[in-house]
């Protein structure tokens, strides 16, 4: 199947899926002025589902109960995440809200030590902190204010924590790719009952062309293309390491800002970038190189 890929292989899809992500903070941002987080969810994930479903249509009937089953539990976590994490992001600035979800990077280590007895290396632990650190110090300001977005955002990590070891129980045994289609299926679906259930018919007519881009962008670069690379690239990897590259996203979301929207590159950002580079190559490397050279 697909996700038997080599490790570097493996990371490379990584480090896409979180560039991918890392451009998608400010089309979030703009787009909750015209529609709400349930009907963006909705949306978002529909249209991901349906453009895998072209792409597997020849695959479609080796669906069976248990990726049913795979994709509808870790399509509920997808959901809930990226829902609340839109929820949240209404009632902070882009840059703490990828900071704050970021959170899932130091979460994994310690949840998978919790569910599956898998105790991680206190390399892994120390190299999520490092890049924790170096997250907030290139997403907070100097006031370094809380606000209710900012604590709503912190439980949307929890949810993208529980997502990738979803991911993990499931992916190894089933196809990932059909996993990945039902996953954006339930999600789109949760979107829309929640979206009914709470704000009722949307108002498509009051969607501006620019939403529109962004939806259909978010739909299929972020959701089809993104969360597949998430997919086929953890399960060659093991979810600490995994959730460590992921986390990538918030640098490169900044990068972004300052190559095409005029974002200032400061000392404070540089040293923030430093401190995620170091903590991803702690965690890949273990500074080996460094020892041989010693020696």
């Amino acid at each position: 199947m697909l996700q038997t890929i080599s490790k570097r292989t493996a990371k490379l899809l990584l480090f896409s899926a979180a560039l991918i992500w890392g451009s998608t903070f400010v089309f979030i941002k703009n787009s909750l002025d015209d529609v709400d987080p349930f009907f963006l969810a909705a949306m978002r994930f529909t249209i991901g589902a349906l453009v895998l479903a072209v792409v597997l249509c020849k695959r479609l009937r080796e669906i069976n109960r248990e990726i049913v089953k795979a994709g509808a539990e870790i399509g509920a976590h997808l959901f809930i995440a990226f829902a609340i994490q839109a929820i949240g992001m209404m009632g902070t600035t882009p840059s703490k809200n990828a900071f704050l979800s970021s959170w899932y990077a130091a979460l994994v280590p310690i949840l998978t030590w919790l569910f599956y007895r898998k105790r991680p290396e206190r390399r892994q632990v120390l190299a999520a902190l490092i890049c924790v650190v170096g997250v907030g110090v290139i997403s907070l300001s100097g006031g370094l204010s809380v606000a209710w977005g900012d604590i709503v955002s912190l439980f949307a990590a929890f949810f993208y924590a529980t997502q990738i070891l979803a991911t993990e129980k499931h992916g190894h045994d089933l196809d990932i790719m059909l996993i990945t289609m039902l996953e954006f299926a339930f999600a789109g679906l949760f979107g829309w009952i929640f979206q009914f259930a709470v704000h009722g018919m949307p108002c498509f007519s009051g969607i501006t062309g620019p939403t529109w881009l962004a939806i259909l962008y978010l739909g299929v670069m972020a959701s089809s293309v993104a969360f597949l690379f998430q997919n086929v690239g953890q399960l060659n990897t093991d979810p600490s390491s995994a959730a460590l590259i992921l986390s990538l996203e918030c640098v490169f979301g900044t990068i972004i800002s300052v190559l095409f929207y005029g974002d200032e590159l400061t000392v404070k950002l540089l040293f923030g970038f430093t401190l995620v580079f170091l903590g991803v190559l702690y965690s890949e490397t273990g500074f080996a190189f460094l020892k041989k050279k010693e020696q």
